[in-house]
């Protein structure tokens, strides 16, 4: 088990064993979670959680839907495709 200090400006220095099990580079932002028992140290996600209804039907494509049949003529000619070219 590792230990550390608290400065007197409430810094803790993460031990570099641990930093580079997680892969923890400068400038990694943290989120701190009071367990209650403790604190937690979490990696801080890259983007905003969000909810599908948030973002469904953002990506407004130029391709127009395909139909089950037009997939499964497009799908049964791929297949034949790769196994021609497969002699």
């Amino acid at each position: 088990m590792e230990t550390t200090k608290l400065s007197s400006k409430g810094q803790v220095i993460i031990p570099k064993a641990l930093r580079n099990i997680h892969h923890w580079e400068p400038g990694l932002e943290l989120m701190v979670i009071d367990t209650g028992d403790g604190l937690l140290l979490k990696p801080k996600a890259p983007f905003a959680p969000s909810d599908l209804a948030d973002v469904a039907g953002m990506f407004k494509g130029k391709v127009s839907p395909r139909t089950d049949a037009e997939i499964k003529a497009a799908l049964a000619a791929d297949v034949r495709g790769k196994w021609r070219d497969s002699d």
